[in-house]
């Protein structure tokens, strides 16, 4: 029997990219994943939808929820959540994957995209674990996993974009306090990161078009680190900032060209690695 076999699983953007392919990857093991995303109606250059994912999860094998949600509006979330465990029974595990990017400096960042970024990626990771956080503790092996980079204060990872990574950082705060604040009820936080750029809307449309998207690893990779992660016991793997790369390898998956979008080409590092 699968280890995700009816686990519920709530994913924060997980309509396209990294977000829905953690998603099929557990639905394809028999998980629930509720798709918490904003994308209702289809965005001329960017796939999917709430609807079309969760239609994907359940062709995958698990069972999807399409949840429309602003991570903004604590009242979407907290109806979100609440949806989820009356569809369900309860939730296992959250994906905080749910991002906005501006990689701009000082001068070229608009206050309106500073507080879009903190808004989601920092107050929205934060109340999202805030209200799945009584239903993890009821789980026998709740994990919370936010995709956010390994916390290093050297600072050429911040002057080029100061508000972009103050913002992910932020996430990553959430891993560094909700880990030791949680681990006496036995739920596992942890962060996860890319080693290279990843094929996702995000890389083609507003950081290096085709090009860089010939030199990225596809969403998969990660999916597939995510799994391993949330395969371990939750009482004794939490606080950890994890390379997909590095998961993976140790898990002993030798063939990492199978994820180069383009296989034998020069692979991009991401940000902050």
């Amino acid at each position: 029997m699968s280890h995700f076999k009816q686990k519920t699983v709530f994913i924060t953007g997980g309509s396209r990219g990294i977000g829905h392919a953690i998603g099929l990857r557990l639905a394809s093991e028999g998980a629930n994943i509720a798709i918490a995303a904003k994308t209702i109606e289809p965005h001329p250059k960017l796939p999917g939808t709430i609807y079309t994912a969760a239609e994907d999860m359940d062709k995958a094998g698990g069972k999807g929820l399409a949840l429309q949600v602003d991570i903004r509006d604590e009242e979407a979330v907290q109806a979100a959540v609440d949806k989820t465990v009356e569809e369900f029974g309860g939730i296992d595990i959250l994906i905080n994957n749910a991002s906005a990017i501006s990689l701009t400096n000082t001068l070229d960042t608009s206050m309106k995209r500073y507080d879009l970024m903190n808004d989601v990626n920092v107050r929205g990771t934060f109340m999202t674990s805030q209200k799945c956080i009584p239903h993890l503790k009821k789980s026998e092996n709740a994990h919370i996993l936010n995709l956010s980079p390994p916390l290093n204060f050297d600072a050429k990872w911040f002057s080029p974009h100061v508000a972009y990574t103050m913002a992910k950082y932020g996430m990553s705060l959430c891993v560094l306090g909700m880990s030791e604040e949680l681990k006496r009820d036995g739920i596992a936080v942890n962060a996860l990161w890319p080693k290279t750029t990843i094929a996702t809307a995000a890389v083609k449309n507003l950081l290096g078009g085709d090009m860089l998207v010939d030199k990225s690893r596809t969403p998969d990779i990660v999916a597939d680190a995510a799994y391993h992660i949330l395969m371990r016991d939750s009482k004794e793997c939490t606080g950890n900032y994890f390379i997909d790369e590095e998961i993976l390898l140790e898990a002993g998956e030798t063939d990492m060209d199978k994820y180069s979008v383009v296989p034998g080409a020069e692979l991009m590092s991401d940000f902050f690695i």
